[in-house]
Parts: structure tokens; C-alpha cells; sequence
């Protein structure tokens, strides 16, 4: 049987730690918390799980605070967890099977972060595989009869695991305001957090994280080092902020930008919106239209969904048509429930 070390990262998580250390605790064989900085409970609540509590002066850095975290496990394998995580029994008892049986080449278990469309996360998809289990000491092999060669690649195994994603909040304003943070000090998001960054902004922002965004993607879709589908993310942004501010020349330079680069639901929803404004009802169906029916999402699926049949009721209903607006109404409510309900991974 493997032992693991459970590693936290946490901050004012008193409302949930409880929860979530009764779910596991049960199952790990060390439990390391670094908390970065709580000015509330969650220490004390810490203390009552194990000795293994440690200060972690924050940086604004998640990563050097994992990677701290993950420095002082001892055992075979290491369990990374969100205070705002649940793992319900039927999933314990895979999680306490997995242990007895797990293979030891086995370098990484992916588990399924669930939960997701409920709690308004940047997510897409309700169900993802994500990597939760990680063997602390990595043992290299050669492979090949000739030829052969250092495995270098990690060993991956997709659990059935699912964890329930609960928070109590959404991060956004969190996020958001490190991704400006990054921004303003001159730093490049990688392809992941580019794409992140403009998810985020798409599914939880509100007008004002656009507008404080304009300027990064302006000059995100002029870099040279961006691929078409980041450029294209970057132009969704930098043109919805356009429109926020009214700046309709910049509206369409970034519209047709992202258009060129391929068509996407995020952009035709955002002409619609832009003709709606003008009260050029029939313009702005054409567009919703197209955002529901002819193009696929890249960055919010409600925007080849549920947002343009809004828009088209919306439309219909303002040029006298209620008829027609009533189905709209009733196919946004149809395919809301759809996406709410829906079952992917990445």
C-alpha cells in the first residue's frame, strides 16, 4: 500500500477547512497546511488535524507556495487539495481501494474536479480529470530493447475519483486583480494563463475587469509571439471593452481582428450586442444568430448558447415580434438547463 502526504496551501478558510479535512483526513498518512497569511480561524482549525502548520510569507505566487507545501512531505505519494474541495464516501472508498492497488510506476492519478458549472468557475464543463496525486520521488527507467532511451515522460493514470468542487465564493476579483498585477509589472501569461485570463473575464467579469483589461489585449493581439488562437482571444477581449467604452472604431478593428483569425460565438454575440445598442433590431439577430447557431464558443460556452437566444428574444420582443420571442425565451431557458447539466472534460 502507498502512503501519501496531503498538501494544502491555505488563507481565511475557516468556513470550509473543517469540511473538507473531515472528507480526507481519514485517508492520508501526513498532513502538511501552509497557510499564507489567515487573519481568521483557519490555523486553529488546522492544529486540530495535525502538528504540520506552517507560515508561508505571501508573495502573490501560488506556485512558490505549493512547492513549499510539497517540500516537506515525507511519504510515497503527495495528495494537493483546496480547502473548498469535498470527497464524498462512495469516493473515500475509491480513494482508500486506490491506495491498496495503485501500481508503483505509476508517476501521477488524475481524479475528476467536479462541480464546476455550479459554482460559477472559469470552466466550460461541469467534470474535468485533473492531476491531484503526484509520486514525490520520480524513479527514472530506460524503455527499449535498442535504441533505448530514458522514460521521461510521466506515467499518467485517470482515476474514477470525483471531488466535489464548493465554494463558498468566486474568486474572480482574486484572479483578476493578479492577472492586472502581472500586467502592470511588465509580465507575458503563457499560452494557459492567457487563455485563463480571458475566460475568466468572459464568464465572471463584470464591465469595469474588461475595461481595466483593454490595454493588455490591445497589446497582447499586436505581439508577434502570440499564436492565432491567442490573438483571437486577446481581439474577443480588447473588442468587448471597446464597446464598453464606446470607442467604435476600436470596436470594429478588433471585431474584424478576431473574425480573421476565425469566427467564434464571443465575437458575433458582441456585434449583436453593438447593434442592439443602435436599435438596429434585424442587424443585431443576424449576429445572435450566428452566435447560437453557426459558430462554436472558444472562451464561454454560454455565448453559443443561452446569451444569444436571450439576445434574439430580446430582439424580437423590442420589434413587436412576441411570438417569436417567446420561443427564444423558451429554447435560452432549455439550453441553460442543458449547460448547467452538462457532463466534459477539457
Amino acid at each position: 500500500m502507498i502512503t501519501v502526504s496531503l498538501c494544502m496551501i491555505v488563507k481565511n478558510e475557516e468556513r470550509v477547512l473543517a469540511r473538507c479535512l473531515d472528507s480526507i483526513a481519514g485517508l492520508m498518512d501526513e498532513i502538511i497546511i501552509v497557510d499564507t497569511g489567515s487573519t481568521d480561524a483557519t490555523k486553529r482549525i488546522a492544529f486540530k488535524y495535525t502538528d504540520k502548520v506552517y507560515d508561508f510569507r505571501w508573495t502573490g505566487d501560488f506556485s512558490a507556495a505549493r512547492n513549499f507545501a510539497f517540500s516537506l512531505a515525507g511519504m510515497d505519494y503527495i495528495y494537493s487539495a483546496d480547502a473548498d474541495e469535498v470527497l464524498d464516501a462512495e469516493n473515500r472508498q475509491a480513494f482508500a481501494l486506490l491506495k491498496e492497488t495503485l501500481l508503483p510506476e505509476i508517476d501521477i492519478v488524475q481524479m475528476y474536479y467536479a462541480n464546476q458549472l455550479e459554482s460559477g468557475t472559469i470552466y466550460n464543463f461541469d467534470r474535468e480529470l485533473r492531476p491531484k496525486l503526484f509520486k514525490r520521488l520520480r524513479t527514472f527507467c530506460w524503455e527499449g530493447a535498442i535504441h533505448e532511451q530514458v522514460r521521461l515522460e510521466p506515467v499518467v493514470y485517470d482515476s474514477d475519483i470525483e471531488i466535489l468542487h464548493m465554494p463558498e465564493r468566486n474568486h474572480k476579483d482574486r484572479d483578476l486583480a493578479a492577472f492586472r498585477r502581472m500586467a502592470e509589472t511588465g509580465g507575458r501569461p503563457d499560452k494557459r494563463l492567457h487563455n485563463i485570463y480571458a475566460k475568466e473575464l468572459f464568464i465572471s467579469g463584470e464591465d469595469r475587469d474588461f475595461i481595466a483589461a483593454r490595454e493588455f489585449f490591445r497589446q497582447s493581439c499586436q505581439d508577434t509571439g502570440r499564436g492565432e488562437d491567442e490573438i483571437r482571444e486577446a481581439a474577443c477581449v480588447a473588442a468587448r471593452a471597446a464597446r464598453l467604452c464606446g470607442d467604435t472604431e476600436d470596436f470594429f478593428k478588433y471585431a474584424m481582428k478576431a473574425i480573421a483569425c476565425g469566427e467564434c460565438s464571443e465575437i458575433c454575440c458582441e456585434l449583436g450586442e453593438y447593434y442592439r445598442d443602435r436599435q438596429d433590431m434585424d442587424e443585431a439577430i443576424v449576429w445572435f444568430y450566428n452566435g447560437a447557431y453557426e459558430t462554436e464558443s472558444v472562451l464561454d460556452i454560454r455565448r453559443n448558447g443561452e446569451i444569444p437566444l436571450r439576445g434574439l428574444a430580446e430582439c424580437y420582443r423590442a420589434a413587436g415580434n412576441a411570438e417569436q420571442a417567446a420561443v427564444y425565451d423558451r429554447l435560452a431557458g432549455e439550453r441553460a438547463l442543458e449547460e448547467k447539466s452538462r457532463e466534459g472534460q477539457k
